[in-house]
């Protein structure tokens, strides 16, 4: 130690004033910045003192402001509370209202979907009760069905269906009289129908008897050479039929030169126009016309309107006859009406006399009531001046005397 304190003062010593004084300048600027820090320091100690005390009553403030918004709270909350009971309660009503009323929809809603579904199963009852006698009478048609197939399978039944249908059309379309079924030619032959034609004309032949039975082998075909052969069949067939019509029914003088035939469906008559057009061609060349249903019906109503030109023309004198009377009966009745008319117009004339008479009574009505009015009114001198101007009239009937004064 005594070595160091030596050694230093040694170095001090060494040192020269002017160090010397430096080095003081320089602890003393030391001690003066100690000093300002350690006032700095305390100063900052002081400002951060009252700044905890500044902050620990501010929060003592929020604390309290946090406390009276905390109860501010409660009370709200309390007062919510008591708000959404009130509310929770009406709601509850509210819902338990609505439940009501739609268990009371809901049951009227299933109460009338319940009459609604007896009322359609009954409904649906009905109809398969309707549906069940249209089954049995399909079931009758499949009969009839199978029976008419069984008649046409015969020739000679298929004949009569074909005649029955044809004389069904001409019984319907013509009069009694105007035809006849199975009249016999004078050649012996009994052609199906004779319609008698006007201004004494020869009788139309109809022959209903139609080869069927190629028809239906044509359609029974199962191959197209079969189809082919079958109508081959069917084309001979006719050939042969419409041969057999020019040679039986087609008399000169007794017959007219052209005859029917007629198919008793339309659409065997379409099919033979078009896929055997030399057949219909064969039928014209020998003066047979090829007639379905509807043709036939027509060719009825035209007769049927011939003759019916025909029985007018026969009863014309009488028409004439009839419209003669009724002309004079139309001129006796122009006369009446104008002699009615005479005695309407006279009628008239006598009401508007009646009328003008009745107009001028009620004028000199007036004036004589003008005059008691004035006479009543007035001294006596002017009722004697006007007495002496004034005129005795004398009514129509001679009894009733009438003073009319002059009117200047």
């Amino acid at each position: 130690m005594t070595i160091h304190t030596e050694s230093l003062a040694l170095a001090l010593a060494s040192i020269s004033p002017t160090m010397l004084a430096l080095v003081g300048g320089v602890l003393a600027a030391l001690a003066l910045l100690v000093i300002v820090l350690l006032l700095r320091g305390a100063s900052l100690r002081r400002e951060q003192a009252e700044e905890a005390s500044f902050r620990a009553e501010e929060n003592e403030a929020r604390m309290a402001e946090l406390l009276k918004i905390q109860a501010e709270m409660q009370g709200r909350i309390a007062a919510m509370t008591e708000v959404f009971g009130a509310r929770q309660s009406e709601l509850n009503q509210t819902i338990s209202q609505r439940l009501d009323g739609m268990s009371q929809r809901v049951s009227s809603t299933i109460t009338e979907q319940t009459k609604s579904t007896h009322e359609n199963l009954q409904r649906l009852q009905e109809r398969l009760a309707v549906i069940d006698a249209a089954q049995n009478n399909i079931q009758t048609l499949a009969k009839d069905v199978v029976g008419l197939q069984a008649i046409l399978s015969n020739k000679q039944t298929r004949g009569a269906f074909g005649q029955s249908r044809m004389e069904t059309i001409v019984a319907d379309g013509l009069p009694m009289g105007a035809y006849a079924f199975q009249q016999t030619l004078s050649n012996g032959s009994r052609p199906d129908c004779t319609i008698r034609m006007p201004n004494g004309a020869p009788p139309l032949v109809i022959d209903a008897k139609f080869p069927l039975e190629a028809w239906n082998a044509i359609r029974d075909a199962g191959s197209p050479e079969a189809g082919k052969i079958a109508g081959q069949q069917f084309r001979r067939d006719m050939e042969v039929h419409i041969r057999d019509i020019s040679e039986k029914y087609l008399i000169q003088g007794e017959t007219q030169d052209t005859a029917f035939l007629f198919v008793p469906s339309e659409s065997i008559f379409a099919e033979i126009h078009e896929h055997f057009e030399p057949v219909v061609q064969k039928a014209h060349r020998a003066r047979i016309v090829i007639v379905s249903p509807s043709l036939l019906m027509l060719s009825i109503q035209v007769i049927q309107a011939v003759l019916k030109d025909q029985r007018m023309r026969a009863q014309a004198h009488l028409i004439q006859g009839e419209v003669a009377i009724l002309m004079d009966d139309l001129s006796r009745l122009d006369e009446r009406v104008r002699k009615l008319q005479g005695h309407f117009a006279m009628a008239q004339k006598d009401i508007d006399m009646v009328v003008t008479s009745a107009d001028k009574l009620t004028k000199r009505g007036a004036r004589i009531e003008a005059l008691e009015f004035e006479a009543g009114g007035g001294d006596a001198k002017p009722a004697r001046d006007s007495e002496a101007a004034a005129k005795s009239v004398e009514s129509r009937t001679g009894l009733l005397k009438l003073r009319v004064v002059d009117e200047e």
